[in-house]
């Protein structure tokens, strides 16, 4: 059986499920809904984060912090890591610089810049 997926997922998302060796922590097709959740929603906060940033007139730092906020609520279903990587692929989206204040995923450390 051939595996036909084509959508390519950034290493910067395959260290916050692995192992110090590399492996994933968690099953292959769990990982790749994982990853196209987060993605998925980091470009469905796109055009909510150009809102607030140009309409309301909240600096770039600010709505970074606000959509963090909201991504990390429990009832979101987002691991700490996955939040962080969300909110960092959204600045990559909207070419804003990352924020400093991000706490670093606890899994593999910072993660480079999402892909």
């Amino acid at each position: 059986m051939s595996d036909d997926y084509q959508i390519p997922i950034p290493p910067s998302f395959h260290a916050l499920h692995s192992d110090p060796r590399g492996r994933l922590t968690l099953p292959l097709a769990e990982f790749r809904t994982r990853y196209e959740l987060c993605e998925d929603m980091a470009q469905q906060l796109v055009e909510r984060a150009q809102a607030a940033h140009h309409d309301i007139g909240l600096a770039e730092d600010e709505v970074l912090a606000r959509c963090h906020a909201g991504v990390g609520e429990p009832e979101v279903g987002l691991s700490a890591d996955e939040a962080a990587w969300v909110t960092l692929r959204l600045a990559e989206l909207l070419g804003w610089p990352f924020p400093d204040w991000l706490p670093p995923p606890t899994a593999a450390g910072r993660p480079s810049p999402p892909r």
